[in-house]
């Protein structure tokens, strides 16, 4: 039986804003400071034909709303909203647009690109200062009255610690796309990322957190659709409470939440990567799909004197404008809802930087952040911010509030340098190792606030930093102009795929270093999905568009033999932080204080086996470097770890430093199927570009 729609809407309430059912119908509230009227569209269960316009009978504090007798969960509905055309001073209304609720929950269909999206007439000579007439409603998503009533059981949140937690950086296509057993149609969405198998992978690592990439309903660039390619990263937020549909192989949000609980039963937490820096309308000759439609001076942020044009901080052509009471409140709702209604265990925040700017800049008391930290549910996350965005003094790494753990750049910067064999970047890589303590030791915040890595989504994947000196981005259609230029690599004699034994062996040993000083160094470690199987992306580091085979991970590529054996690599050493305390000491406190008598929390050596000398810390050609710290376990009793590190092409002999104590070497980069053994003489070999770990126990009693 279909909906009887009446002539007008009921008065309803202004909160909570976005499409309530309370089961005799549905409560619309949607903020507009500057609309002079807002209707809302009602259409059939296909999205296809408009059923009803009808306007919000009441605005409350800025708020519209209108409640609709005997409507309830699956209606389908959007928004039109009235006021001046006036991109000069700042206002873009054009009620021939439809537009998708800020709040919505659920998104039906897609948008289809056509000139009827824009405000403006495409190409007319007046560009955005002319008025499109044309209706929109055919090109847009449209909006679901959605009701979360899913049974968590027993589910509960891991609720692992900052200092024990170990990030994987994933896709949700791309992890799944190629994985066997599973239905054609779940291939790619959240109903094929809670594989079992993939489950037991994570496990088999040691990965406490799986961060995905955003989930958030987006838009597929213009120019991208017209070249065949796709918004494949998901950078570009259409809706900040709806999942992308094309994750959804049944179309309900409630196959995430699914997912996420199967994750929190294997001891796994979720983290989301979310956009609240910019949206996809872009500049002021993007196309008017929500905000801007609703009340574009509110949500964005404008250049003074010039409303016309946007403030770009971002590089996407917008920069949301958090200052705003309303705009704020937007992004803390979105923020609880995925806590509460998907249990996320916490955020990282894409141009985290742009979300902390206030009028003057970037502020670590913003508005943002302080709403943020003293929130009684999102203040318990895991919060991470990306420390940097484009605008004025957009480079902020160290500089976020405590509280938040930020991506280190200086880490995944100073590894590569150290590994490739750059001159003087011994102490550089003494602060990588120490979780960069100029930059994070202060106001109280702990090591764990670095999040290290060796690479992420944006750059080469691990194994393309040692296959390639150069980008190779050509399949996106810019000419290979995107994409950063310098990427601290090498190929080791040969550019890109190669069959020469001795170029691949010299690529994995020097890989194997490079990912055994990420995850054994302080800090919070965090892998790109497929680093722990050497998968390639043939030199694109930049491949947001490249949705196919190029960034889908390749499992019977990890099932090989070559890539079970990366696999048990990267897993023994996250055994190796795990069982050693001194791997991952947890808090900055001073290095030259004693953990057991005679023996400091941190020392450093060169290959003499002497404590390193401020001549030595200068020595730009020196290559070689000791680095060994010290953990109480017991009373009396320290854990010892010695990294011995050679970034050199030679072989040395590197003498052990004067200590009463064993020495166990556990593990050789240069060797890593050999077995641990006790070490007997008061040198070791160090092969070129490699890493030794060597550990001990020591008690008091054997240094007093």
């Amino acid at each position: 039986m279909g909906l009887h729609l009446p002539e007008r809407l009921e008065v309803g309430c202004p909160k909570p804003l976005g499409a309530f059912s309370d089961g005799l119908g549905v409560n619309f509230a949607v903020f507009s400071a500057n609309a002079a009227k807002i209707e809302l569209c009602i259409f059939d269960s296909r999205g296809r034909v408009e059923l009803a316009r009808l306007p919000m009978p009441e605005c409350t504090d800025e708020v519209w709303h209108g409640y609709l007798p005997d409507a309830g969960p699956g209606l389908l509905y959007g928004y039109r909203a009235y006021g001046p055309y006036d991109p000069k001073n700042g206002h873009r209304f054009n009620p021939h647009k439809l537009l998708i609720d800020p709040y919505a929950r659920q998104l039906r269909g897609n948008v289809r690109w056509s000139d009827a999206l824009f405000g403006y007439r495409v190409q007319h000579q007046k560009a955005d200062l002319s008025m499109d007439r044309r209706d929109s409603a055919a090109w847009v998503p449209k909006c679901v009255v959605d009701q979360d009533e899913y049974n968590w059981g027993a589910s509960r949140r891991p609720g692992t610690p900052w200092a024990q937690t170990y990030i994987y950086e994933a896709h949700v296509r791309g992890v799944s796309m190629r994985r066997s057993g599973v239905p054609s149609k779940a291939l790619g969405t959240c109903q094929a990322l809670a594989h079992p198998e993939f489950i037991d992978h994570l496990n088999k690592l040691g990965v406490t957190a799986i961060e995905l990439m955003p989930l958030h309903a987006y838009l597929h660039d213009h120019f991208l659709v017209e070249r065949g390619l796709r918004n494949y990263w998901g950078y570009n937020s259409l809706a900040y409470f709806a999942a992308e549909p094309a994750y959804l192989a049944s179309g309900q949000p409630d196959e995430l939440r699914r997912a996420i609980r199967r994750f929190h039963e294997a001891g796994i937490e979720v983290i989301l990567d979310v956009v609240y820096n910019h949206t996809a309308e872009g500049n002021e000759l993007g196309p008017t799909l929500s905000w801007r439609g609703l009340d574009n001076a509110s949500y964005y942020r404008l250049i003074p004197g010039d409303e016309r044009y946007y403030i770009n901080d971002t590089g996407c052509g917008n920069t949301m404008n958090l200052s705003h009471p309303r705009v704020l409140q937007m992004v803390m709702d979105s923020l609880r809802y995925w806590a509460e209604s998907f249990r996320v265990d916490g955020f990282r925040f894409d141009l985290g930087v742009t979300l902390g700017r206030e009028g003057t800049g970037f502020d670590p008391g913003s508005g943002f952040f302080d709403a943020l930290l003293q929130d009684p549910v999102l203040s318990r996350l895991k919060l991470i911010s990306e420390p940097w965005d484009i605008g004025p003094d957009g480079y902020q790494l160290g500089n976020h509030p405590p509280g938040f753990a930020e991506w280190n750049d200086k880490f995944r910067d100073g590894v590569r340098q150290f590994w490739r064999g750059d001159a003087g970047l011994r102490s550089q890589l003494a602060s990588c190792l120490l979780a960069s303590p100029e930059m994070f030791d202060r106001r109280h915040r702990r090591p764990w606030a670095s999040v290290n890595y060796l690479a992420s989504h944006d750059g080469f994947t691990a194994w393309d930093v040692v296959s390639y000196n150069d980008k190779h981005n050509e399949a996106n259609g810019d000419g290979n102009a995107d994409g950063h230029s310098d990427n601290s690599s090498a190929n080791w004699g040969v550019e890109g795929n190669t069959g020469d034994e001795l170029v691949l062996e010299l690529r994995e040993r020097v890989l194997r270093a490079m990912l055994a000083s990420t995850l054994l160094s302080n800090g919070t470690p965090m892998l790109l999905a497929g680093d722990e199987f050497a998968n390639s992306q043939q030199g694109n580091n930049n491949a947001y568009c490249q949705d196919n085979e190029l960034s889908w991970l390749d499992w019977e590529q990890a099932a090989s033999a070559r890539g079970r054996e990366w696999t048990d690599f990267v897993a023994r050493l996250h055994q190796l932080r795990r069982a050693h305390p001194s791997l991952h000491l947890a808090r900055f406190e001073d290095a030259d204080q004693d953990v057991v008598q005679g023996i400091k929390r941190v020392a450093w050596f060169d290959l003499d086996g002497e404590p390193m000398s401020e001549e030595a810390w200068g020595f730009a050609e020196g290559r070689v470097l000791g680095f060994r710290r010290a953990a109480r376990v017991l009373p009396g009793r320290a854990d010892l770890s010695l990294l011995l590190m050679n970034a050199s092409a030679d072989d040395i002999e590197f003498k052990l430093p004067a200590m009463a104590c064993t020495w166990l070497c556990e593990l050789d980069t240069a060797d890593p199927g050999a077995a641990p053994a006790t070490l007997s003489q008061p040198t070791v070999l160090v092969r070129g570009h490699s890493l030794l770990v060597l550990t001990s126990m020591v008690a008091e009693a054997a240094n007093g």
